[in-house]
């Protein structure tokens, strides 16, 4: 069901308070006032602070700066009057006992009249007192089939006209973005070049990071890191080429779901957020960072509001990689934290979205502590494969030690004795060796020389690596994955650590 048809159903249904949390206010209003032609011709009486209400020359400025006098209007309408009441901004007032207990007493009254209250905020605040009386409606982004209809009316009104494809591109591109900021942009691009071309895929790529960074929730990831980035994990790696065109429009015809997202739960540095970016450059896939505790603020209800804010940008920008960094931190310990709830409330929302997510949005999280996490992300349906990212054993590190020094001496890859450097460094994990490398090159360095694979020996000697500092926490995770709780990334199974 669309908004639409949802709010629609709502109206007939005489829903008397409804609260639409949404920065898109010229296009909600505009939908609002088409679904009023649609219901038999409502009125539509639109209020805000400063002018109060607007449009109907008998109300005109009727209840400027005066909230509560603005619902009054309602009991001064005769009751058979049909009207959708818009309120901008009416979070700030919603604390006021006064117009808390007018809208309560509005919520009795206009269940036998055809009036509505609609509530306009860019933030969702409801106070206890409402929490009954009020229906929160979500308004959501423009899709790809909005956004070429408007694209393709702009260039009508210009005597334009584009190549399907790149109408495509420019619609996909766009997606995430309200329709304020894509005219803006396309407005932008017309001004500077008088017509659209490609290469205004780049200035809707740059607004969508503008508009995801003032979001403060989440982070919009350029990624260049490739599969053969990652030394090592060739079970994970088989496992994610299989699906590389799982969200094709081929995919959909045979009857296969999107997929869902992996938990990747391991020791640090073995390459787990390494993975998530190459994931998404592999894929070709918009790649979306959200730190959880980003998700928390201050205010009464602002968490919760936050956490669908991030659900409807991931959507929208779908299909897309969303890489959930150190997700044990973010959700740890949730009965004994002491807020009222917010981080129990804001869990479900989230482990419910991804329960039930239909949207091409592939979840990557990752996480260091498997005891911090709550059981209820471990069970089957949140995500597609729980893999266990241990230590790289020496086949591996071999491999890790060759990513590294190609990358750094492209050309002298020869000069290192690469199987000596993997059986002198167990226990070392991927972050580590790259670590022992960048040591080696200081020492070199320092002796105005090229480094050697002595140096990096040396450089190791000197490191105490984290299996031997953090030996309780390491084995905790190595005995749950040894128990069958998750696959291993490694196909040579490092299952000998677990029984040493």
């Amino acid at each position: 069901m669309n908004f639409i048809e949802e709010f629609g159903l709502l109206l007939r249904a005489r829903y008397p308070i409804l609260y639409i949390p949404t920065r898109e206010e010229e296009r909600v209003e505009l939908v609002l006032t088409q679904l009023a032609k649609i219901q038999g011709g409502r009125a539509v009486y639109i209020w805000d602070y400063v002018d109060g209400y607007q449009g109907n020359p008998n109300d005109q400025g009727f209840g400027k700066r005066n909230p509560l006098q603005a619902l009054e209007l309602l009991d001064k309408l005769p009751s058979v009057t049909a009207g959708i009441f818009i309120l901008r901004d009416f979070h700030r007032f919603l604390e006021d006992v006064a117009v808390c207990r007018k809208l309560r007493n509005l919520a009795r009254t206009l269940k036998s009249q055809p009036k509505n209250v609609v509530l306009l905020s860019p933030q969702l605040t409801i106070p206890t007192d409402l929490g009954d009386v009020v229906t929160v409606v979500d308004f959501p982004l423009p899709t790809a089939g909005e956004i070429r209809t408007e694209i393709t009316r702009l260039l009508a009104n210009l005597g334009q006209s584009l190549d399907s494809q790149l109408l495509e591109d420019l619609a996909r591109s766009a997606q995430g973005l309200s329709m304020e900021r894509i005219h803006r942009v396309l407005a932008k691009a017309i001004a500077t070049h008088h017509q659209l071309e490609a290469t205004d895929i780049q200035l809707l790529l740059e607004e969508k990071r503008q508009t995801i960074r003032q979001t403060q929730i989440l982070d919009f990831f350029p990624t260049q890191e490739t599969m053969t980035d990652i030394g090592g994990l060739d079970n994970l790696k088989e496992w994610l080429l299989r699906r590389g065109n799982a969200f094709s429009h081929q995919a959909r015809q045979y009857g296969l779901p999107h997929p869902r997202g992996l938990l990747l739960a391991g020791i640090q540095g073995t390459g787990k957020s390494l993975t998530a970016k190459a994931i998404a450059h592999h894929w070709h896939l918009p790649l979306l960072r959200l730190d959880v505790g980003r998700l928390f603020a201050g205010l009464v209800g602002e968490s919760e509001s936050r956490t669908r804010q991030m659900i409807q940008i991931a959507e929208a920008l779908a299909p897309c990689v969303l890489w959930i960094d150190e997700i044990d931190k973010g959700f740890a310990g949730l009965d004994g934290k002491g807020d009222s709830g917010t981080t129990n409330r804001v869990f479900s929302t989230f482990i419910t979205w991804l329960a039930e997510k239909q949207s091409p949005v592939f979840v990557v999280a990752t996480a260091n502590n498997i005891e911090a996490l709550p059981t209820e992300i471990l069970r089957k349906g949140r995500f597609d494969e729980i893999f266990f990212v241990g230590l790289p054993n020496q086949t591996e590190r071999q491999e890790i030690f060759t990513v590294h020094l190609s990358r750094l001496r492209p050309h002298h890859g020869s000069n290192f004795h690469l199987e000596r450097l993997a059986y002198e460094t167990p226990d070392f994990s991927g972050a580590e060796i790259e670590q022992t490398i960048v040591e080696a090159m200081h020492i070199a360095f320092s002796q105005n020389r090229d480094f050697t694979t002595d140096d990096i020996l040396e450089a190791a000697s000197q490191m105490i690596p984290l299996a031997r500092t953090a030996q309780g926490q390491i084995r905790i995770l190595q005995d749950w994955a040894a128990a069958g709780k998750a696959r291993l990334a490694s196909r040579y199974g490092n299952l000998s650590q677990f029984n040493s």
